[in-house]
């Protein structure tokens, strides 16, 4: 099968934000409480960008269709050399804009935005048009914290509402009604080798 949509949301080489032991509410805000300030180690494996680029993702895309890649800050130049290498061009980028939790990673500026390309193959029509490239979406919480690397389910709304086709999530960790799956923590509908 060949996929008019595919959503991917690589497993990028990083750390993950501090290890949070709960939190309290101060003046009507929820602050968390870390057990450190050190960052921890990501909860699952994670690829090098050789082996992302290296996913034989021409083979399952359709002539015409649409990529959307998640990317972080540090990750951005790497993205659009594999968005290239998948056969697919840049078209814009959407943006997630996060409300800040305590600190945040990052150095001169704290990182609260998370990206979202959007790329192009052949001439695969949109079927709706979005007013904005910007979201202030709240994250997915999971006993009381934000779950580390799940994305709202409004970022795949927004695909469904905007990208015709067979769709594809790429890394994925549960099912999605109407969509495949490809990922290390649940049964896979695709295989995808590398070149």
């Amino acid at each position: 099968m060949k996929y008019q949509v595919i959503l991917a949301d690589p497993p990028w080489k990083t750390t993950a934000g501090r290890k949070l032991k709960g939190y309290k509410m101060e003046n009507g805000k929820q602050l968390f409480i870390p057990v450190s300030n050190k960052s921890r180690k990501l909860e699952y494996p994670t690829m090098t960008i050789e082996e992302i680029k290296n996913l034989n993702v021409k083979d399952i895309a359709a002539d015409n269709a649409h990529l959307y890649m998640w990317v972080t800050n540090s990750h951005l130049p790497y993205a659009f050399e594999i968005i290239k290498s998948w056969g697919f061009n840049y078209s814009t980028m959407i943006v997630w804009a996060k409300n800040m939790m305590g600190g945040g990673l990052g150095g001169a500026f704290k990182i609260n935005t998370e990206y979202l390309i959007f790329a192009r193959k052949g001439k695969l029509k949109t079927t709706q048009t979005n007013k904005g490239t910007w979201f202030n979406i709240k994250r997915a919480y999971e006993n009381g914290a934000p779950k580390h690397s799940k994305k709202p389910d409004f970022f795949y709304e927004m695909i469904e509402q905007t990208s015709p086709g067979n769709k594809l999530e790429m890394f994925a960790r549960r099912k999605r009604e109407n969509w495949h799956t490809w990922g290390n923590e649940i049964n896979n509908d695709v295989e995808i080798t590398s070149k």
